[in-house]
This record gives C-alpha cells, sequence and structure tokens, in this order.
C-alpha cells in the first residue's frame, strides 16, 4: 500500500483540484502523520470539523489522498463511533447530494456510495437515523447503482473508479439493517438486477472485469438470510435475469459473462453456508439460473 509522504510531489501535480484536500489547516505531511497514527484525533471538536474536512478528499484524483486518505479515516471514525450524530448528518446529506450529481472524473459518486455504506453500517450498529431519514438514504443508494453506467474500474494512475461495485456494498449494508424491511428488500433486489440486465439496458455493453459480479452477489446471499421474501418473491426474480434468446452479440455475451460473475460466487457461497434456512430459499433457483447458462 502507498504512504501518502512518499507521493507529497505527487499532490502538487493534481493542485488544481485539490486544493480542499489536505483539509483547511492540514499539509499532506501531516495528513500522513495521522494515518500512521491510525486516525488518532484526541481533540473531539476538531476530530469532527476534520471528517466534514475530508469528504473533500474523496473527491481527489490522486488515490493517496481519496483512498487511503479520505475514506480510510471517514471509515475508522464510523466504526469506532467518534463520530457525533450532527457530524454524521452532515456526512450523509452531502454524500446523498453526490449520488446524483455530475461527475465528469469519475470518483465523486463511487466514493460518495462507499462513504455511504459506512453511515449504514453506523446506524445499523448504533441507530440514529428516523425512519424518514433511513427510507430517503435507501432510495438514494438503490437510485444511484440502478443508474450506474461509468464502469470504468482499475487505472495504475487514477486507481479505482468502481461505480457498480461501491453501489453494491451500500445495499450490503441495507441488506443486513435490521430496521429495513419487505420494501426497501425488494428496492435493493430491483436495483442488483438493473446491473445484470437483459442486453439493451446497459450502454454499451459491458462485460465485468474487477469483480463486480461478487459484490453485486454479497447483498443477495445475505437478503436470503432474511425472512421478508418467499419463495415467489425469490424464483420471480431469478427467472427475470434468464439469458436473452437473442441472436449471440456483444450483448448477449456479456450478459451472460455477467450473470455467470454473479451467480458461480452465489452457488460457491451458499454451498458453503451453515445456515440451511438459506441455502434453502435460494439454491434451488440459483441452480437453475446456471443450468440455464450451459
Amino acid at each position: 500500500m502507498r504512504i501518502l509522504a512518499s507521493l507529497i510531489g505527487a499532490c502538487a501535480i493534481h493542485a488544481g483540484a485539490s486544493a480542499a484536500c489536505p483539509p483547511a489547516g492540514m499539509t499532506t505531511t501531516e495528513l500522513a502523520s495521522l494515518r500512521s497514527a491510525q486516525w488518532e484525533v484526541p481533540d473531539h471538536a476538531r476530530r469532527q470539523a476534520l471528517a466534514v474536512g475530508m469528504l473533500d478528499c474523496l473527491l481527489d484524483p490522486n488515490p493517496a489522498l481519496r483512498d487511503e486518505a479520505g475514506f480510510e479515516a471517514l471509515q475508522a471514525w464510523m466504526r469506532t463511533q467518534k463520530l457525533d450524530p450532527a457530524t454524521m448528518q452532515s456526512i450523509g446529506t452531502a454524500l446523498q447530494a453526490r449520488l446524483s450529481a455530475p461527475d465528469a472524473s469519475g470518483f465523486g459518486q463511487p466514493f460518495a456510495a462507499l462513504a455511504l455504506a459506512e453511515v449504514v453500517r453506523a446506524d445499523r450498529v448504533k441507530p440514529w437515523l428516523s425512519d424518514t431519514e433511513r427510507a430517503a438514504l435507501v432510495r438514494a443508494g438503490t437510485g444511484y447503482l440502478a443508474a450506474v453506467r461509468d464502469y470504468r474500474g482499475f487505472d495504475e494512475k487514477d486507481g479505482w473508479r468502481h461505480g457498480v461495485a461501491h453501489g453494491a456494498d451500500m445495499m450490503l449494508q441495507m441488506a443486513v439493517h435490521p430496521a429495513l424491511g419487505k420494501p426497501e428488500h425488494q428496492a435493493i433486489l430491483a436495483a442488483v438486477a438493473t446491473q445484470l440486465s437483459a442486453p439493451g439496458k446497459q450502454s454499451p455493453a459491458h462485460f465485468y472485469r474487477y469483480g463486480e459480479g461478487e459484490r453485486l452477489m454479497a447483498p443477495v446471499f445475505y437478503l436470503a438470510r432474511r425472512t421478508t421474501l418467499q419463495a415467489a418473491d425469490w424464483e420471480a426474480w431469478f427467472a427475470a435475469l434468464a439469458p436473452s434468446k437473442a441472436p449471440q452479440s456483444q450483448a448477449t455475451l456479456a450478459h451472460r459473462h455477467n450473470l455467470k460473475s454473479f451467480l458461480y460466487p452465489m452457488y460457491a457461497s451458499l454451498a458453503e453456508s451453515k445456515d440451511e434456512a438459506q441455502r434453502a430459499r435460494l439454491l434451488p433457483f440459483v441452480t437453475k439460473a446456471l443450468k440455464q447458462l450451459d
């Protein structure tokens, strides 16, 4: 993993785009030192302000600032419950707005989704959102995943743009959230299905190659541990994923490829699962879907 301090020179290349990262009052060297200290900020008020300031790092074209500073810091503070509800509220509101904001560079929306997955997780561990706020977050997240059409993945210079995978990570946290029920679960499945859709819905046809299928599989796998969806619901959902019988084309080949990248990890995960009820709910439909790809 890169060390932030070794990329101080690289930051200067992007000075115009990354003027707000590091946050005001900090240098890149200080940010690197803070990372080495595992994001320990004893001053409570400073930590809250710094967390909000880190949101601009999620937009930075430098992956050392975006991944290793912005996201790592926010994740660390949220997972150790070091942020106040008011701070979390500000972060959630700002990130939700980014999910639908213009994003020519391709970093803003995916990293907003990834950080929002941590917001959902924080609310799952220690609830602080209202039902109305939680519903708005579900709408924003499922809407984002369904709308992703930027399929860029890893670039050796720029790092990750991983819209589908990061959107799926947000769905995973929603899938295991005990305050969400069948309507939200159906919305999650609909969003996932859009990214596994039949030819014509993805434009242009795209072959997943950055682990997107496995990430899309995860929320569906964990939803099958819940009791909100009945056999008929699962049967209908998997039936809608069936490969097209249209003549072979790049679109139909991409569809089959993407379904395999989702179904094979699902089958393997279910085979290893110790949850018999989960296996009973999903394995027959996964097996049938795989046979349709032969």
